[in-house]
């Protein structure tokens, strides 16, 4: 059996709102039609470059504070700025665009297809670039006006009134500049890479003729037609990337050389490019290569101009897997040594290195995890980053001594902390929420003192009757803290039985469990709790945050250690005097789709209900880069995916199961659930299903409602 550490970490942490406020949420509130319940925040807070000053978007003007007194002006409304486009003969705005600074009186954003440029002195609005209306994957450079994008396969460059064809690719399959290549994954987000001076631009070829193509079928025509994407699924065979630079000067592109470094056996030969970062002198390119087993990882330095391999840096192995998220990170007014992030002593920490590939010292050390580097200060002397030192549920602000490698906190609020350090680093702009603050904005000194307070915590949910909110800790099986979420009923009552939904996701790269508003539960949850419901939710090993050990403890047998993390859950609840044992059901979508069917099915008869959407059924289904860094091969790992493949348990289904999928879903591909409606048909199995069409991996906009209400219908009927 196992035991049970019921113990609250931030005491009061969601207060229960007095019963005789107006009403409950409803399921518009709960899908956030309802604005007016989000929490209240400054929008484009951020700082206005070579001052002390900063500027937010209130009611379509923006508005200028400064650090040295709490006077706020208005430093431009949308009526003036349309007022600029109108005179440049440009498109009016409905509402205050996003902008990026410059220089202090400077900004540029985009309208429509075109780069514009805002002079506050000049009064007067430029337009700098445009491009054709079908143009993706949008990069600005950040020095000059150069602007680069894709149209269907091909990536161009706009700039100086014409437009450039850096490739003119006839064969489909072959896909220039794109954000997706290696599907997203590596903290890939982008597929070009401009040059700090901005003539240069670093991308992706990526060759997808070899990669079989997956059928998803567009019902809107008449005759309804299908659109195959390139989908390689786990040991099967998938794309080929490599690196050009093109030269905006020379119109001419080069190659990097990247198949392997010299020496390199077979076996760990580089299969992907990722964390592509340009040199402060633009001269050279730095990539971390991996093999296909992702266990191998190279950090190796390219001539930008002709493409040669100079050489690698480090070297970093894992018998598990090594991943990559964040290039190098260069230190300012230190250009010649950088920062990196690695997991290699088991916490996500910050190493300096200098360009020679010398690792000068580790900056962070100890049971905790570096959650975001942010920058360093001009002199190269600090740097801030937010971590989770003091509460694995918290994110703290703290700088580092890059000479001693001392480091110390800024921020002591115990909170989830988003900051945002001056040019100078005297100043920190730190926009915070916890369990019983929805967000507060403050400006502080550089030691962490308050000095002003910039946006008050207001409840959101003060007329709305919520239920109490406590997070707490289980001991799992090896002994691990398990933290975990109780969302009670409104109007709780505990002489009472009540029903219970386990919400679950249960993944690599998900912390479901922070000292955040609603303790991260978000209003769907709460929404949920409302109906009479207890809502509980736990954060197993295989989630993010707590090292590696925890987080890699599933590797090659997904479905495992999550299970029996999730059962240590269920027991605790069916412990509680307040929860009727006989009616406990389950939620949860993607990977938490997986695990729910999997807590199903293993468990039968422990949980009356089930819903889930885009379940991952079978392993051998999904995409090759994220399935096989998780779970290897099928070819090398057959006992692990078949314990994890969920149809080899349809035979113990017992209870009401829906099953949701969206029809267009390119990441749990449909045939998951297709297949699993197949073998409970063959085993004589009633399972319920429901098809979203028009939609990827999820239910957005107005069909969110109808998506929520369907789950609460199916909980209500059968729970």
């Amino acid at each position: 059996m196992p035991r049970f550490r019921h113990c609250l970490l931030l005491a009061c942490l969601l207060p229960v709102i007095a019963l005789g406020q107006s009403r409950l949420l409803t399921v518009e509130d709960a899908s956030y039609m309802n604005p007016k319940l989000n929490a209240a925040s400054l929008s484009q807070l951020q700082w206005r470059p070579g001052t002390d000053q900063f500027v937010y978007v209130a009611k379509n003007s923006l508005v200028l504070g400064s650090a040295a007194n709490t006077s706020r002006d208005t430093l431009l409304r949308l009526s003036e700025l349309n007022t600029f486009l109108r005179i440049a003969l440009q498109d009016t705005l409905k509402r205050f665009p996003v902008i990026t600074f410059d220089a202090a009186a400077e900004f540029h954003f985009t309208n429509a297809n075109k780069l514009l440029s805002c002079d506050l002195l000049k009064k007067k609005v430029t337009e700098e670039n445009s491009w054709k209306e079908k143009a993706e994957n949008l990069d600005i450079a950040r020095a000059g006006k150069l602007v680069a994008y894709t149209l269907n396969n091909n990536l161009y460059i706009s700039g100086e009134g014409k437009e450039t064809a850096v490739t003119e690719e006839k064969n489909p399959g072959i896909v220039y500049g794109s954000n997706r290549v290696h599907r997203n994954e590596f903290g890939i987000d982008k597929g070009t890479f401009w040059s700090p001076d901005g003539l240069q631009l670093a991308f992706y070829r990526m060759d997808e003729t070899m990669v079989a193509d997956y059928p998803l079928v567009d019902i809107t025509p008449r005759i309804a037609t299908v659109n195959p994407t390139k989908y390689p699924m786990a040991g099967m065979t998938s794309h080929k990337v490599t690196v050009g630079v093109y030269s905006a000067v020379s119109g001419k592109t080069s190659y990097l050389q990247t198949e392997s470094a010299p020496g390199v056996d077979s076996a760990m030969r580089t299969e992907y490019l990722t964390n592509i970062t340009w040199d402060p002198d633009g001269k050279t390119i730095y990539i971390a290569t991996l093999n296909r087993d992702q266990n191998f990882m190279q950090l190796n330095k390219y001539d930008a101009s002709s493409g040669k391999f100079i050489k690698t840096l480090f070297k970093e192995k894992n018998n598990t897997y090594v991943e990559p998220l964040h290039g190098p990170q260069f230190v300012t007014g230190d250009p010649g040594k950088f920062i990196w992030e690695s997991r290699r002593d088991g916490f996500n920490h910050l190493y300096l290195y200098d360009t020679t590939g010398n690792l000068v010292k580790q900056l962070t050390k100890g049971p905790w995890e570096v959650t975001e580097y942010l920058k360093s200060d001009g002199a190269g002397s600090k740097a801030w980053f937010h971590c989770n030192k003091d509460n694995p549920l918290d994110r703290q602000l703290y700088t580092v001594d890059l000479k001693t490698g001392r480091f110390s906190p800024i921020t002591a609020i115990s909170a989830t902390h988003a900051a945002k350090i001056s040019e100078d680093g005297k100043f920190i702009l730190d926009n915070y929420s916890s369990t019983a603050v929805a967000r507060q904005a403050e400006l502080l000194d550089a030691k962490g003192k308050t000095l002003q307070v910039l946006l008050a915590n207001d409840n959101p949910l003060k007329d709305i009757q919520v239920g109490e909110t406590t997070i707490f800790t289980l001991k799992g099986e090896d002994n691990t803290d398990l933290y975990c979420r109780l969302i009670k009923p409104a109007g709780f009552d505990p002489q009472k039985k009540y029903p219970a939904i386990i919400y679950v996701y249960g993944g690599p790269h998900s912390q479901l469990i922070t000292n955040s508003w609603l303790g991260g539960a978000g209003l769907f949850l709460n929404y949920l709790a409302d109906k009479g419901y207890v809502v509980f939710t736990l954060d197993n090993r295989g989630t993010s945050n707590r090292g590696r050990d925890f987080e890699q403890a599933v590797f090659r047998n997904l479905g495992v250690k999550e299970l029996s993390d999730q059962m240590t859950g269920v027991n605790y609840l069916k412990s509680l005097a307040f929860v009727d044992s006989a009616r406990i059901g389950i939620n949860g979508w993607s990977y938490g789709g997986f695990l729910t069917v999997t807590m199903f099915l293993k468990h039968p008869g422990t949980f009356k209900v089930a819903v889930c959407g885009g379940p991952v059924i079978d392993w051998k289904y999904y995409e090759v880069m994220y399935g096989e860094r998780y779970m290897d091969t099928p070819q090398s790992n057959p006992e692990g995916y078949k314990n994890a493949c969920l149809l080899n348990y349809v035979k113990n289904l017992n209870g009401k199961l829906l099953i949701i999928h969206d029809d267009q879903d390119g990441t749990v591909v449909p045939q998951n659930s297709f297949t699993f409606l197949k073998k409970c048909v063959d085993e004589g199995k009633q399972v319920d299903f429901f098809m979203y069409p028009g939609h990827e991996h999820n239910v957005r906009g107005k069909d969110r409602v109808h998506l929520n209400q369907k789950m609460v219908l199916y909980f209500d009927e059968n729970l």
